[in-house]
């Protein structure tokens, strides 16, 4: 029984792991559900049943492999929630979750997972990100504006904290706005409540506008912008788990909880890095105890989700707005510089993202998907012309 005793940092790392993956993104599911047309009542519901989703696939994968396998929602696909089910219903969301769940779980099951993600260059994948993720950092800032000394406290906590110790900064900032938001009288009391809030099931309604033009781009976003660097990460960190039963268990699962709110389950990347370093535990077999203990964090907080929903509605908005700014800034610049790196596809990749980040709507389909589409488009042609001309050349000479 020894391989089940948590010594003390093991069982830290999983509580850290959980703590940052929330205090970097709960705000943003928020705002997703809250786009949707969500009540608080049903929002809390989300978070219970997406902590339960999380607590029993990390702990069953974990002890399953006896590995540190941890889960997560995908939080690129959240901030593409929050900006495009904007005018949609919570059953066409539910629509919009099933779909990409479904397509998910035949990924895994096909094997196709590896192949895909080769047909879509990945610096318009990760331009596409970069354009839904605008909006999340243009909307820290412009807080600042109204409510300087909350989101400019927020601001200052979080640089300090980058550059002393980077691991923790959003955790550091989450807590500033906190006590910033406190002081200052900004909190609403009587919104705050410890409650138990069992998941509410919704029906799914599927509109083919909705499937395109929110469906296909979330699944991609998910798939290559969490379940992709997930998988990098488990495998740098020396765990070479199979992919395809992984992809199918939790999108699987996702898909069963859908109705409820659970938009994804995916591998978890920077997250999961926290559970398989040394710090975890100086055995590399014995680290997925860290991650079942993050299981059981994650049960914990899908048993208070009404709780850490009455928190953030009792919270001003500027704090869950510069929060989740700050909490993707990260992303943001990785996926720039990734989607600008190459210079051969450099100009298809800003097509990409200005169309994605500008909002639009055509014939019903959000701009996500007609950034990709475009920018695919464009990137065909470049392509084209660059191998046509070195024949025109020899042609003429």
């Amino acid at each position: 029984m020894r391989q089940f005793s948590f010594p003390l940092p093991t069982a830290l790392a999983g509580f850290v792991a959980v703590l940052v993956g929330y205090a970097s993104s709960a705000a943003i599911i928020w705002q997703a559900a809250a786009a949707a047309g969500a009540s608080v009542g049903q929002i809390a519901g989300w978070m219970t049943a997406l902590g339960i989703g999380m607590g029993v696939s990390t702990l069953a994968l974990s002890f399953w492999y006896r590995a540190p396998v941890l889960t997560a929602w995908s939080t690129p696909g959240a901030a593409l929630l929050a900006t495009s089910l904007q005018g949609s219903t919570l059953n066409e969301a539910v629509g919009v979750f099933i779909f990409a769940n479904v397509l998910i779980v035949l990924c895994g099951i096909t094997g196709l997972f590896a192949r895909l993600m080769k047909i879509i260059p990945p610096s318009l994948a990760a331009a596409m990100l970069a354009g839904i993720l605008l909006r999340f950092g243009l909307q820290a800032f412009s807080a600042l504006e109204g409510h300087f000394w909350l989101c400019g406290g927020m601001l200052a906590a979080w640089v300090v904290a980058k550059a002393r110790m980077p691991r923790y900064a959003i955790v550091v900032t989450l807590i500033t706005g906190l006590a910033i938001s406190w002081l200052g009288g900004q909190i609403q009391s009587a919104a705050l409540r410890f409650e138990v809030v069992a998941p509410a099931f919704v029906a799914p309604h599927f509109t083919l506008a909705s499937l395109t033009g929110i469906g296909l781009p979330f699944f991609l976003v998910t798939m290559a912008s969490q379940n992709a660097p997930g998988l990098a990460t488990m495998q740098a960190a020396g765990y070479r788990l199979p992919v395809s039963p992984l992809i199918v268990a939790t999108g699987a699962l996702a898909l069963l909880l859908s109705p409820f709110g659970v938009f994804s389950i995916c591998i978890a990347a920077i997250t999961a890095a926290i559970c398989q370093s040394p710090d975890a535990h100086p055995d590399a077999s014995k680290r997925w105890l860290a991650a079942a203990a993050a299981g059981g964090f994650y049960l914990l907080a899908g048993l208070f989700g009404g709780s850490i929903t009455s928190l953030l509605a009792a919270l001003p908005l500027p704090w869950i707005q510069m929060l989740a700014g700050l909490a993707l800034l990260g992303t943001i610049s990785a996926s720039l510089h990734q989607a600008l790196v190459k210079e051969n596809e450099r100009d298809a990749a800003v097509v990409t993202f200005l169309v994605t980040a500008s909002g639009m709507t055509l014939l019903g389909v959000g701009s996500a998907f007609w950034g990709l589409a475009v920018g695919g488009i464009s990137y065909a042609i470049f392509s084209l012309a660059r191998r046509e001309a070195p024949l025109s050349k020899e042609k003429k000479a």
